[in-house]
């Protein structure tokens, strides 16, 4: 059984793997984009919440096989399970305070 503390360790390690994901169109990391809804992790591993900018984004089938590979690698002891989800759909209001200030959408 994980103990809270290591739940957060790992939500936090999955999150800093996910860092190094990077939309390739863009060419920022997808936690900045806002593009992960959700990690969460208990005593089966780990639960990912992610989505794409739009249901036809040419990245659609590549980015969220790079996040799972990127965290496979990451926490190679740990299930992983990633769900892309479109609910609720991405707006740019969910990118990172300094992604906004840098694309001068602040």
């Amino acid at each position: 059984m994980t103990t809270p503390s290591a739940q957060e360790a790992l939500v936090a390690a999955a999150y800093q793997a996910l860092r190094d994901v990077w939309d390739p169109e863009l060419g920022l990391d997808i936690v900045s984009m806002g593009l992960i809804y959700d990690v969460r992790a208990d005593e089966t591993g780990v639960v990912i919440d992610m989505t794409l900018t739009t249901p036809g984004c040419p990245v659609s089938q590549q980015l969220p096989m790079e996040a799972e590979e990127t965290l496979r690698r990451a926490l190679p002891e740990v299930l992983i399970q990633l769900n892309v989800v479109w609910d609720p759909p991405w707006s740019p209001e969910r990118m990172s305070d300094d992604v906004l200030g840098a694309l001068k959408f602040r």
